[in-house]
Formats: C-alpha cells, sequence, structure tokens
C-alpha cells in the first residue's frame, strides 16, 4: 500500500460522492465500515474500502478486501499516515488522527 498518496484517496472520496458508497461498495467488493471511517470535508466514508479504490488510483489495480487488513492498524493507519482523521469505533469522543 505504499503506492498510495493523499491525492488517490481525495480521488476516491469524490468516487464515493459521485456513485454513493452502496454502489461503490457493491461494485468493489467490500462492506460497510466496521466503524473505521475516514473523514474527509466533514463526511465520513469506510476506511478499508477508500483504501481499495485510492490503490487502484496509485497503480490502475484495485486492492481487493482480502489483499490487505482493515482497522486500526491497516487502513486506518494508511488514511492518518497521510494526514487523514479516522473515526475510532472504541472510542467514541476520540478520532485517531496524524500524530
Amino acid at each position: 500500500m505504499a503506492a498510495i498518496e493523499r491525492d488517490d484517496v481525495v480521488q476516491a472520496v469524490f468516487e464515493y460522492d459521485r456513485l454513493g458508497t452502496p454502489v461503490v461498495l457493491r461494485q468493489y467488493g467490500f462492506r460497510t465500515s466496521q466503524g473505521y471511517d475516514v473523514v474527509h470535508e466533514a463526511s465520513d466514508y469506510p476506511s478499508k474500502a477508500v483504501v481499495g479504490v485510492a490503490h487502484r488510483y496509485a497503480t490502475g489495480e484495485l486492492a481487493s478486501s482480502r489483499s490487505f487488513d482493515g482497522g486500526k492498524r491497516g487502513a486506518a493507519r494508511i488514511l492518518r499516515d497521510l494526514g487523514f482523521t479516522v473515526t475510532d469505533p472504541t472510542n467514541d469522543a476520540m478520532a485517531l488522527t496524524e500524530n
């Protein structure tokens, strides 16, 4: 997942906005979020699915749900390392942010 850059994530988020989350999840074979959502411009998006779609923008190849981990140490970490805020379902009052 090292190939993903911040702009790739933003493009993935724009795709969600254009098509709608249910369509993107169905089209790319991802499930709804388990609570780790990336926040962009006051909207939440499922972190693992966003990373998978962002990988397609970065490399031309979708990263399937099975090809990488979700959650705090997977997709959320990738997004956080790129400077995004990611919600943390284990602590509703706190979000994982860039260190």
